[in-house]
């Protein structure tokens, strides 16, 4: 179960949580999970085309295994962001070991973005992690990730729901590649004959 567009009552119960860009006319595009040779490379080919930056919350075991694509990424003039070391779901994890996780990736990972995967966060941990990141939730969830939804109804779920400042989460990942080869395009078409721009999110520190 997931929430294609997070309720206000959530974005203003956790305030300190960057759902938006407010103020701008643009959109955000971001990438989790990656980054992974079988889907990252070709969102940065899309992205190369297309003259867009973006931001890509990564997994520190995948850059790892892929330092190359990583530095492409930021070679590239995208953003980055700390998406724990092992994809961690805060709600399964104590806290020490969470936010040791966060720690390990930050050793290869030099952001002051954090994204929790899942969304998922206890009001302890964001307070602690406000200490020393953004932490970048979302206002968008393209569902891209899902099995059970076509890709026409993942593009709907963006064009529907996105407007400007919007922070739309797709994923550059095995499980997503198929509908984002046909999605990522489709928005980048769309918003543009709209007049959006797009840019990739800086930290406020």
């Amino acid at each position: 179960m997931y929430l294609v567009k997070t309720p206000l009552f959530a974005q203003w119960l956790f305030k300190k949580l960057v759902w938006r860009i407010v103020n701008t006319e643009k959109v955000f595009l971001t990438f989790d999970d990656g980054p992974v040779p079988e889907a990252t490379p070709w969102v940065l080919d899309v992205l190369k085309d297309e003259g867009i930056k973006a931001t890509f919350f990564c997994v520190g075991e995948n850059v790892v295994k892929h330092p190359d694509i990583y530095q492409r990424i930021i070679n590239e003039g995208h953003s980055i962001g700390n998406h724990t070391f092992n994809h961690l779901n805060a709600w399964k994890t104590d806290s020490e070991t969470y936010l040791s996780n966060i720690d390990k990736a930050s050793e290869i990972i030099e952001t002051k973005l954090f994204r929790p995967p899942y969304g998922k966060l206890s009001p302890s941990l964001s307070k602690k992690l406000e200490e020393d990141y953004d932490i970048i939730m979302w206002d968008v969830l393209s569902g891209d990730f899902d099995s059970n939804i076509s890709a026409e109804k993942c593009l709907n779920n963006v064009t529907k729901n996105a407007k400007e400042g919007s922070i739309i989460v797709f994923h550059d990942s095995i499980k997503a590649i198929d509908k984002l080869k046909y999605v990522l395009p489709e928005v980048i078409r769309l918003f543009k004959e709209k007049g959006l721009q797009f840019d990739k999110i800086l930290t406020n520190g």
